[in-house]
């Protein structure tokens, strides 16, 4: 039982400055499936200050409360989520010779464009990956050979109690992954990344080919997460499989979980609104009447179909919030 009510704890929330509330605020409008019921609050902080006076304010509260970003990876309950709902969405962005510092709330093309304006290289390849900088992080988002945790040097971010900063070292980054996802109550507030001085008309060239591939991929207006799988790694494949596997595709070590999901009849296999696309068995999205019942039911089966081909599993780059049958984050 919350030890505040909804009034109670809407009173203490506003007397926060620069927080702003939103009470049974659809998780729709803030997820890029376009799913998922409501909040019960909505708590928008764009300063380091009030963070931590509403943290504290909400665990106080008894009320479950949720961390999220930009909700690019996010597959939200129809039923919603009966907690609050907490963004940082700070997004201030700061130079200093080769050097941006850039908040948590910032989408991720902020960061890029800024780099290629200043002739910065190492982040033009993240160019279209939607979503906010600080999400990216949590997950160690990346694309065409270059990871946000390469030439990120410094994380600050808030645990609950007090201010932190770690090093790139102590973020544990590997594919998919940093020691963020062991936190999921930690605040990351803004990144500092060191860059590459180089070729301006270049990098905005590259950054350019990329956005190319990556509209026609994932058309910006499409409701969908991009990639819902996370590529595997071919070193830990069971010999068996690797042997199926054509020679040429393993790329970085990785094979990509789209042709495994061609063996298995993916594209064009739907359920009610969710769809996978005709061109990339990879990509799930809504067509505008889905919900998140049939995403939920569509993932499992293409996971079922290709463990039953391969004997292995596919593994999410979502992440699940709001259902009671299947580990929400």
């Amino acid at each position: 039982m919350p030890v505040l009510g909804d009034q109670q704890l809407a009173v203490e929330l506003s007397r926060i400055p620069h927080l702003h509330l939103l009470p049974s605020e659809p998780l729709a409008r803030h997820t890029r499936f376009g799913l998922g019921g409501p909040a019960r609050w909505l708590v928008d902080v764009t300063t380091a200050d009030s963070l931590g006076p509403a943290l504290t304010l909400v665990r106080q509260s008894g009320h479950q409360f949720l961390l999220i970003g930009g909700g690019t990876n996010l597959i939200v309950s129809d039923q919603g989520f009966d907690g609050v709902v907490l963004r940082y969405r700070n997004e201030r962005l700061d130079r200093e010779g080769n050097t941006l510092t850039i908040g948590a709330g910032a989408d991720l093309e902020q960061l890029v464009d800024a780099s290629v304006a200043a002739g910065l290289g190492g982040v033009e390849c993240l160019k279209r990956i939607p979503g906010w900088v600080g999400a990216a992080i949590y997950g160690h988002a990346g694309a065409y050979g270059q990871q946000i945790g390469d030439r990120l040097t410094e994380v600050t971010f808030h645990d609950g109690f007090t201010v932190r900063r770690w090093l790139r070292e102590e973020c544990g980054f590997r594919y998919r992954w940093s020691r963020f996802k062991e936190h999921h109550d930690w605040v990351i507030l803004a990144a500092t990344f060191s860059l590459a001085p180089g070729d301006g008309p270049a990098l905005a060239a590259r950054a350019e080919e990329i956005r190319a591939i990556r509209d026609e991929k994932f058309p910006p207006t499409m409701r969908c997460a991009g990639s819902i799988f996370k590529n595997l790694i071919h070193a830990a494949l069971p010999a068996a499989v690797q042997s199926r596997i054509p020679a040429g595709l393993v790329k970085g070590g990785k094979v990509p979980a789209a042709w495994f999901l061609e063996q298995v009849a993916a594209k064009g296999f739907h359920q009610g609104g969710i769809r996978v696309a005709e061109y990339h068995a990879n990509l799930i999205f809504n067509d505008g009447t889905g919900q998140a019942v049939e995403l939920v039911v569509l993932i499992d089966e293409l996971k079922r179909r290709v463990r039953a081909e391969f004997g292995i599993g596919l593994e999410e780059e979502v992440q699940y919030v709001g259902f009671s049958d299947r580990a929400s984050y």
